[in-house]
């Protein structure tokens, strides 16, 4: 939508009717002024003057000036003033008094429409009272381009609104440009996560979020967080009958106007940030505080262990290899008293890294392990009349599960060295009958998959029951000869009446997804799958839950976020746009409609963190904004057609 001339855009300005009217009656409003003791001054500041004026033609100047009723601050404008088309070169951003200066030190293209977007950033400078979301416009050429498109960020792992975010728009339609062309034309998302890019020409553009922190205007960081757009977007508008009411105070309508206005379309688009996860690869550091094991420490997950080979003593079968599971965190247990007790182990190691491309190379290091003694002032050298003998070294196991066990729980132990050894007759798991302890025959005490220190009690639980789990003295025996003492573990089982149990029918959703129970901190609790169009949680302590849907693409039981260059947006994330309260001896059965509520409706506020604070009246503190992050806030903008 174009208009071509200064007579031209008053007239359309005249069509839109209430809009003016209503800015103007904003902007006739200020108290220039309070006498001493008199009411606190509430009023943001007014806008008296525009240099260029709004929508002003054929304008060749770097310099914007805009004069309020008021001495005014601007609060970070560095980061807070968007300006469209988006500037190379840092504009100056200054106030003197009642004036805020704007100088663009780049060169203005032809024939383009300029918006200086000042969102929240603009207040008076004794009460702080902020004027609101801002902008004004003007053109290089004969028209004004006048189309808007507007809609909310949200973090797509959680539904949270994202603040001061660029969103921006690219008329050249290829992949490459957002990774390597600047934004067409940008806005900033506010407080809400909410965003409005501003005058727009006629045509087809692709949409995307950027996180832009080397200030490009681009996607060349993969670092980044980002959103993008699958469809093409075109800009429309459409004259609309509107009533906008003048009110005389607080209760007495002065005036009601109803005029046609434009509506921009589209005005609820929907995008969902995220972070492609990309860490360098890099040796971060090591750890030898103990003479028997070194701990190898990577920046990033790893798709296989290093290759280690020993330089100053023999290669062979000279560690245990303990690794997580994804391979960045990587312990090698020194199996040989002859290498163990060397101060310094050198090495050869081969993994890879990131390169100045950014992408994995194998890289050949050497290391030097060193041991560090923390406790070398601590020991006592042995004196010849010493008569005792040292004191009997025994592998400890530590447990961590508690007095208390759910019914569905799996124990584990870890023991503090790699177990080489354990007698399954010393293993011994008892059941309390009356007053007397009865072994228990169908259990099982088994390492956990490619680790030799931990190890896990599998039983099908008696509700209610009460069990003791003991280890002999020698039950087990580590790589260096160390063995347990005698050990035991007494815990009682949950009975069935102390849970709830819930089953959610998914309309919408039959298979390929999973549902979690979230508590009031947005953490998930219980986990399950979707089946047949249901999600069954068993064994639930009683409380207060909120819940959330992944549509787990690749079914590999976790959210994954998404990936630009394999045009891959995260897997989907859905709310349920309520709570389910559970009591205990309690089944529940929930239907959720998945896709009946709109995505920024969904996550209910009480567990959103990203809530906007409004200031209470007079002195009072802060209060928390009670609007939902999702619903239409007023906009102060320069008149616009």
């Amino acid at each position: 939508m174009k208009y071509t001339g200064r007579h031209s855009f008053l007239h359309a300005c005249a069509a839109a009717g209430a809009g003016i009217l209503f800015a103007g009656a904003l902007f006739s409003c200020a108290n220039i002024g309070r006498p001493g003791g008199g009411p606190k001054d509430e009023t943001p500041p007014v806008v008296k003057k525009c240099d260029p004026e709004p929508g002003t033609l054929n304008y060749n100047s770097n310099k914007v000036n805009v004069d309020f009723d008021e001495i005014i601050q601007i609060d970070n404008p560095n980061e807070k003033v968007i300006i469209s088309p988006p500037q190379s070169k840092m504009p100056r951003i200054m106030t003197s008094g009642r004036r805020v200066s704007v100088i663009l030190n780049d060169s203005l293209l032809p024939n383009t429409t300029y918006t200086i977007d000042f969102g929240n950033a603009i207040a008076d400078n004794n009460e702080k009272n902020e004027l609101g979301a801002f902008s004004l416009y003007f053109s290089t050429g004969d028209h004004i381009d006048t189309l808007e498109i507007a809609g909310t960020l949200l973090n797509a792992s959680n539904l949270e609104p994202i603040s001061d975010m660029m969103v921006g728009i690219y008329a050249n339609l290829d992949d490459t440009a957002f990774t390597s062309l600047p934004f067409l034309r940008i806005a900033r998302t506010d407080a809400y996560g909410r965003f409005t890019v501003h005058n727009i020409a006629e045509g087809s553009y692709r949409i995307f979020a950027l996180k832009d922190g080397n200030r490009n205007y681009f996607f060349d960081n993969p670092a980044e967080d980002i959103a993008f757009g699958d469809s093409l977007i075109v800009p429309t508008v459409q004259m609309e009958w509107r009533t906008d009411t003048i009110w005389a105070d607080s209760v007495t309508i002065d005036t009601m106007i109803t005029a046609l206005r434009p509506h921009y379309y589209p005005d609820d688009l929907v995008l969902r940030a995220f972070n492609e996860n990309f860490k360098s690869h890099y040796f971060e550091k090591y750890e030898r505080t103990d003479r028997r094991k070194v701990t190898v420490y990577f920046s990033a997950p790893q798709d296989s262990l290093p290759r280690i080979t020993p330089l100053d003593f023999a290669d062979g079968d000279w560690a245990v290899v303990e690794s997580s599971a994804t391979c960045d965190t990587i312990t090698y247990w020194l199996r040989d008293s002859l290498v163990y007790r060397k101060d310094s182990l050198l090495i050869a190691a081969a993994y890879y890294r990131t390169d100045s491309a950014q992408q994995l190379s194998l890289y050949n290091d050497t290391m030097t392990w060193i041991f560090r003694n923390k406790n070398a002032r601590k020991e006592r050298k042995p004196k010849d009349n010493d008569t005792l003998p040292p004191p009997v070294e025994f592998m400890n196991i530590a447990n961590r599960n508690g007095s208390t066990l759910d019914i569905p729980a799996v124990p584990v132990y870890t023991f503090d060295q790699p177990v080489k050894r354990l007698a399954p007759d010393a293993v011994h798991l008892d059941l309390k009958v009356d007053t007397v302890w009865t072994p228990v025959t169908d259990y099982t005490f088994a390492p956990d998959s490619g680790s030799m220190r931990t190890y896990r009690l599998h039983h099908k639980w008696k509700p209610g029951g009460e069990y003791r789990l003991t280890l002999d003295s020698l039950a087990a025996e580590s790589i260096y000869g160390t063995s347990t003492n005698t050990s035991e573990h007494r815990f009682k089982v949950r009975t069935v009446e102390e849970y709830s149990s819930l089953i959610v029918k998914t309309v919408g959703v039959e298979e390929g997804a999973f549902a979690e129970l979230l508590n009031d901190s947005d953490m998930p609790r219980y986990k399950s799958s979707v089946k047949n169009g249901k999600a069954i949680f068993r064994y639930l302590m009683p409380g207060t839950y909120y819940m959330r849907l992944c549509i787990d693409t690749n079914g590999n039981g976790v959210w994954d976020t998404g990936n630009y260059k394999e045009k891959r947006q995260p897997e989907t994330v859905l709310y349920y746009p309520g709570n389910i309260a559970l009591r205990a001896n309690w089944d529940v059965e929930q239907t959720w409609d998945v896709y009946a509520t709109p995505l920024t409706e969904q996550k209910p506020r009480e567990i959103v963190k990203n809530k906007p604070k409004e200031k209470k009246s007079e002195d009072s503190e802060e209060e928390e904004d009670e609007t939902p992050f999702y619903s239409n806030q007023p906009t102060l903008t320069a008149p616009r057609p």
